[in-house]
């Protein structure tokens, strides 16, 4: 096979990059874009230039045009971070949306989940102030149907009051179901 070569206009064309490279690519600057050259050094710009023999010794040479202030650096998050000339393909952009929604997405359904949820049907109580010699065994008995255990109604007692374990003082609050 013979070497190929690539004309001037084709080593312009934008190359798709080869499955092993990354999904971002370096873009170089447009040829238009100039760079800042430093002007020579004053000493070499003014020195005298000898006259042929013969002829009348020529004037100076104009100074070179003062250079141009360098432009401003630029000032955008891309910049700072040295990625100025990187840019996301269309398959890189895809990513990112991606992992944007499966980030946002737990966030979103634990929100629904905490409105939806509830600790279940409300009961009908009466508040009850304990006087001296009541127990919960003694609320709990007309709370059972016949048949039921009286331990289940002191549990339930127990329970919507959050209470450890059955003993009482007197004065403390006590939430009773309605009968």
């Amino acid at each position: 096979m013979g070497a190929t070569t690539m004309s001037p206009a084709r080593s312009t064309a934008r190359v798709r990059p080869h499955r092993t490279e990354r999904h971002l690519y370096l873009v170089t600057p447009a040829p238009e874009v100039r760079r800042h050259v430093p002007a020579p050094p004053a000493a070499v710009a003014a020195r005298p230039v000898a006259a042929p023999a013969g002829r009348a010794p020529a004037r100076p040479a104009p100074a070179p045009p003062a250079a141009a202030p360098p432009a401003p650096a630029p000032q955008g998050l891309a910049a700072r971070l040295g990625l100025d000339g990187l840019r996301l393909t269309r398959r890189g952009r895809a990513v990112l949306v991606v992992l944007v929604a499966l980030v946002l997405a737990p966030a979103a359904t634990w929100g629904a989940t905490a409105v939806a949820s509830s600790s279940g049907p409300g009961v009908e109580v009466r508040v009850h102030v304990v006087q001296p010699g009541e127990s919960l065994w003694d609320f709990a008995t007309p709370l059972t149907a016949p048949g039921e255990d009286v331990r289940s109604a002191v549990a339930r007692i127990k329970d919507l009051n959050d209470l450890d374990d059955a003993t009482l003082r007197v004065g403390q609050v006590l939430l009773l179901p309605v009968e």
